[in-house]
């Protein structure tokens, strides 16, 4: 137990450390404008809203739809090589421990409401709707549909993105002509929210598993990336613990890596003969090792 909360409590300070950091410019809270500093160019590798106050940096999801929805479409290899980078280096280590939005939700699940389990039917179809998010909304819409001056639209930034619709709020409070011109879409992204932050205390995490697309592609390298955890099998006692504090329901002793592991870490801690573990680098012999005491005939 103790191990668990220690565990929790370390990647709760992580998280906050890194929303402050991604979005340090206090300034902009106070006098209720965006940052527009020479660190706006770089892409962060979370969900960060580039409308947020504080934001140091660009949302990765935002800049790849500005780019492929311009007047001049172009294949942009800077931000989609920095999304590659951090998917190969940390892959969803992103989602569990630096994102700011996955740490709202976070927050929100710790409300003392009744749970909700998804039927696994279900949430297995569900799960592939962060897919189509990614490829309609983020990909091809603002490729294929454009105005008259030949630009895209950022469809996922402007109709969905319930992290932009908060960030958004704090510019909204702060400035009164901005909140004269809310109209339907802002509304429409309001529902939007709400929705995401009652279901945050009743579902674990329900924007991560369902529709963030920043997950769906980090979830691509999920088997690829240098961070990886490992079950010993042989180790294994079966008793289910690590699949039971899972917050994205990950089937742990067939699957450890899937693409739906946010490398929260709570299956490790809460394993309690230690069979649980992670490596980073190119060394796979830990996990090789693993797996193939599975193939071991029992003595």
């Amino acid at each position: 137990m103790k191990k668990k909360l220690k565990q929790e409590t370390k990647r709760t300070f992580i998280q906050l450390a890194a929303a402050a950091f991604f979005n340090g410019y206090a300034a902009g809270f106070v006098k209720g404008h965006i940052f527009t500093g020479k660190t706006k160019i770089l892409c962060v590798p979370v969900l960060n809203c580039y409308s947020c106050p504080g934001a140091l940096g660009s949302c990765p999801i935002g800049s790849l739809q500005a780019v492929i929805s311009s007047r001049k479409f172009r294949f942009s290899f800077y931000v989609l090589g920095m999304i590659m980078l951090f998917g190969i280096i940390l892959g969803r280590l992103i989602c569990g421990f630096l994102c700011p939005f996955g740490l709202i939700q976070d927050l929100l699940h710790k409300i003392p409401l009744p749970k909700v389990r998804v039927n696994p039917k279900v949430d297995r179809i569900l799960r592939y709707l962060k897919y189509a998010v990614l490829l309609v909304l983020v990909i091809l819409l603002p490729i294929l549909i454009r105005n008259e001056v030949n630009m895209g639209y950022t469809w996922f930034c402007q109709y969905v993105c319930p992290a932009g619709t908060l960030a958004g709020l704090s510019l909204i409070a702060s400035n009164p002509f901005l909140a004269q011109m809310l109209g339907f879409l802002f509304s429409w992204k309001m529902c939007i929210l709400v929705i995401v932050i009652i279901s945050s205390t009743l579902i674990h995490r329900p924007f991560c598993k369902y529709l963030c697309p920043l997950g769906a592609i980090y979830g691509l390298f999920a088997k690829f990336s240098l961070y990886q955890l490992n079950l010993d099998k042989s180790k294994c006692v079966g008793c289910g613990k690590c699949e039971k504090v899972c917050p994205m329901d990950v089937k742990c002793t067939t699957d450890i890596n899937t693409a739906e592991c946010i490398r929260c870490g709570r299956c490790k801690a809460a394993c309690p003969v230690h069979a649980i573990g992670s490596t980073f680098g190119f060394d796979r012999s830990a996990r090789k090792a693993a797996e193939a005491s599975v193939e071991k005939p029992a003595e």
